[in-house]
């Protein structure tokens, strides 16, 4: 690597990783509206508010963004129409809703062929995925888009029914979301898709018999714990799901280029930030789930292979037919990175064993 590009990749990290970033009083001040896809929790506390506020205050209060949830602006599943028709100005929403008419936004947010989020974070910010992501949402819907929050691997199901194997999903009535709505109906599930608030109605009355959604500790504010006696893992639907902040394009037209660098600092601080604040909290959210009296279940390898398998084969199914002008340059992106990867737990990690820790010496 030549020093220029070495010092400029340098500087990039250090800048996201200092604290706290450089305060930017000067310069125009902003009144945003921000549409989002959800009503609360962890992605709206840790995702869209932790977003606004740290732009308020890295700004000097210049940028100041008022947040819709979801439905209040437009149709919260359509964040980016909202945007792009300029009824808010910029948006917080999963890319992989768009997946239907394209499914190339999946591999930007995550499906079962998917790494995980610590890959998912290298191909995004060290392998040239953001600048993918913001050529594809630029010429396919004419909005900006750059990564803002990113989930470890999610849950797989809050079940009002025990699920182990895959003959366990054949009939199952599943709310899901992305291109796990076509899989799952592959593997016997019958799928269905809704927006956030009407997920937990639909559990209680029956109307679903599973619900996924986020990660373990993502889902106890949804209460889907109170209404489903099973809690199942890991989210073979998901490794990994990274969120997308989407502006409107005249909106960032008229920022300076000083502005434009300090919303995409800020976003990227949010989303490093979140990914840490998530994993901490996932490793105690299982003990809150037995304290509340639900019965805990890992998927049969069977199945978690199974889905995985699926995945990569329904991705390079997709780019070889090239339908989606985007979807095998992205799909093929990834693929180097695992391959620039394999083999990673061997160079990365050193092997453990479990050692309880000497107890401390006796008093005299």
């Amino acid at each position: 690597m030549k020093k220029r590009e070495f010092l400029k990749t340098g500087g990039a990290v250090a800048a996201a990783m200092s604290f706290p970033l450089t305060v930017q009083a000067q310069g125009a001040t902003y009144n945003w509206k921000m549409a989002t896809g959800w009503g609360g929790g962890p992605l709206t506390d840790i995702g869209t508010k932790a977003f606004a506020d740290k732009l308020e205050q890295f700004s000097g209060g210049r940028f100041k963004i008022q947040i819709f949830p979801g439905g209040a602006l437009g149709n919260a599943l359509k964040v980016p129409e909202t945007v792009k028709n300029g009824i808010a100005d910029l948006g917080h929403t999963w890319i992989g809703w768009d997946w239907g008419k394209d499914p190339t936004t999946v591999l930007f947010g995550g499906y079962a062929g998917s790494f995980d989020s610590e890959r998912m974070l290298h191909w995004l910010y060290s392998a040239g995925g953001i600048d993918m992501q913001r050529k594809y949402r630029d010429q396919t819907d004419e909005i900006i888009s750059m990564p803002l929050f990113i989930r470890t691997a999610e849950a797989f199901l809050h079940s009002r029914k025990a699920v182990r194997t895959l003959n366990d999903l054949k009939g199952l009535k599943i709310r899901t979301a992305g291109a796990w709505l076509e899989m799952s109906k592959e593997l016997g599930a019958a799928p269905v898709t809704t927006p956030a608030a009407d997920i937990y109605p639909m559990l209680e009355r029956g109307a679903i018999d599973a619900v996924e959604w986020g990660t373990l500790y993502e889902n106890i504010p949804m209460g889907f714990h109170k209404v489903a006696k099973f809690v199942i893992y890991p989210g073979i639907h998901q490794p990994c799901a990274p969120f997308e902040l989407v502006i409107n394009k005249g909106v960032w037209s008229k920022l300076s280029e000083a502005d434009k660098k300090l919303i995409e600092m800020v976003a990227k601080l949010t989303t490093l930030e979140s990914w840490l604040t998530v994993g901490q909290e996932d490793a105690k959210a299982l003990d809150f789930y037995r304290k509340a009296g639900n019965t805990i279940i890992e998927l049969s390898p069977e199945l978690q292979y199974a889905a995985r398998k699926m995945g990569l084969e329904w991705a390079t199914k997709t780019a070889k037919e090239n339908k989606y002008p985007f979807f095998a340059s992205v799909f093929e992106s990834q693929q180097q990175l695992d391959k620039l990867w394999e083999g990673a737990s061997g160079w990365r990690t050193v092997k453990t064993r479990t050692v309880s820790a000497a107890p401390p010496p006796a008093k005299k």
